[in-house]
């Protein structure tokens, strides 16, 4: 330990801890900031899904879905009436719930990927009623 201490008392020394405490803030920052795209990028996500929601095929639906994305970020969509709510959270009693990473999502969402296949190839987990989740497409088509 004393060699340390010696040797961070030498310019040597103060110059590689400088330059290692600027690494360090420099992936905090980029870490900060990537967690921060990545909320504005589901808020967005979750906005264009709930314009796109088609009340026609949503006339005999009672369901929540509840997706967790990337194993932290909870949002449910409730559809009921012929309405749909989205909300950031947990909800209580979810119909389904679908576990993916923020990539599947936007994928799925974009149309760039097919939801049944994401699932089948295990990009998508589901539990609950799995049946509901099959809705999906219709209830929010991709334009």
């Amino acid at each position: 330990m004393k060699i340390v201490t010696r040797f961070l008392k030498t310019s040597a020394g103060q110059s590689l801890a400088t330059g290692l405490l600027k690494l360090n803030a420099k992936r905090y920052r980029k870490k900060n900031n990537e967690r921060t795209n990545s909320m504005a990028d589901l808020n967005a996500i979750f906005d264009q899904m709930k314009a796109r929601f088609n009340p026609a095929a949503a006339a005999d639906t009672d369901a929540v879905f509840q997706y967790v994305i990337d194993g932290d970020a909870h949002w449910s969509v409730a559809v009921a009436d012929g309405e749909c709510q989205v909300a950031e959270g947990e909800h209580d009693a979810p119909t389904v719930t679908l576990n993916m990473d923020a990539t599947t999502l936007e994928e799925v969402m974009s149309g760039e990927t097919d939801g049944m296949q994401a699932f089948m190839t295990g990009r998508i987990q589901a539990e609950g009623d799995i049946m509901i989740a099959t809705k999906l497409a219709a209830l929010f088509p991709v334009s």
